[in-house]
């Protein structure tokens, strides 16, 4: 017959093994130590075993056997700790699992910060998060497929997603220090702009009609994310609007250069935590939302404002912002 050690039997044996005797194991776990020693020898009885090595008053020592089975014992603990834990938050109302996705457009430094207070919070909570480009969140709401959307695109939400406004943003035109219209080094119009590649994020889901905002060029090269917008700007292949966030530091060591562009528009774009109207989020996907809003809240409401933040904030930009 298959050995069938009881959970309580790991649990004494463990004891055992992390106190170093059986009187101990015994006051640790409120029991008188005959029990200690008689339940010992029953689990070495179901696996056909010595873990203990018992002579005379000496402390018992693990056994080669007893080194192996202790590590299994406790990973069955662990995960019979993990089962109640799950088993009292489910109760609680807590979920099990939060689905949330987030756009490239919340800076590194706010994504991780909020995630390791939501992992000290929750600890019992799984969490599946989906990070992409400004039009993913809005994909993934109206696919169902996520419990919380953080940013997204700026069209209209999907039928039946519901959310709040939580912070603002805004895009500032820029170039490498290399490129030509940074070295004009004056207010630059429309003309100065318009045969320069002006690289543009839009969605390659969108209608071909879509309108721009902020795209002055007639060569106009168009990517899927802020990231890679970034990137190429960088690199001197084009200038257009990136959030302020995301070019901090390349901004202060001269890497990238403000534009002054006639046209331009300035212009704040309200930031959403979205979900399913038909579900609201659970206790643990309400904290995320709220623990992004406090930290959205400290967003400028200039670029000057946001040069001189010393922590990062969000920005996020339009469909067809340049």
């Amino acid at each position: 017959m298959l050995p069938n050690p009881t959970l309580d039997q790991l649990q004494v044996f463990v004891a055992v093994a992390e106190t170093g005797s059986f009187s101990a194991a015994a006051r640790h776990l409120h029991r008188a130590q005959s029990v200690i020693s008689y339940t010992i020898g029953n689990l070495e009885a179901q696996l056909q075993l010595t873990l203990l090595e018992r002579s005379g008053s000496r402390q018992p020592v693990l056994t080669e056997a007893g080194r192996a089975i202790l590590e299994d014992a406790r990973r069955m603990l662990a995960d019979l700790d993990a089962l109640r834990a799950r088993s009292k938050t489910l109760t609680e109302g807590l979920e099990g699992e939060v689905k949330l996705a987030v756009s490239v457009m919340v800076p590194d430094a706010i994504l991780v910060n909020v995630l390791r207070s939501f992992q000290q919070g929750f600890p019992t909570v799984r969490l599946r998060l989906s990070v992409g480009n400004p039009f993913l969140v809005s994909r993934l709401l109206a696919q169902r497929a996520v419990d919380v959307g953080i940013g997204g695109s700026m069209e209209m939400p999907a039928e039946g997603i519901t959310g709040e406004r939580i912070g603002v943003s805004f895009l500032t035109p820029v170039a490498a220090a290399g490129h030509g219209l940074a070295k004009l080094g004056r207010r630059l119009s429309v003309s100065d702009v318009r045969d320069e590649i002006q690289i543009v994020v839009s969605d390659s889901t969108a209608p071909s009609d879509s309108r721009d905002f902020n795209v002055f060029s007639r060569r106009t090269w168009r990517v899927s994310d802020m990231a890679t917008k970034k990137q190429l700007i960088v690199g001197g292949l084009g200038w257009g609007g990136v959030p302020v966030a995301m070019m901090r530091d390349e901004l202060a060591s001269g890497l990238l250069v403000r534009l002054d562009v006639d046209a331009y528009e300035t212009v704040d774009y309200p930031i959403f935590a979205c979900w399913p109207a038909a579900s609201p989020p659970g206790p643990a996907a309400k904290w995320l939302v709220d623990q992004f809003g406090a930290t959205l809240a400290q967003c400028p409401t200039s670029v000057s404002d946001a040069l001189r933040l010393d922590d990062d904030v969000m920005f996020r930009a339009p469909a067809g912002a340049g």
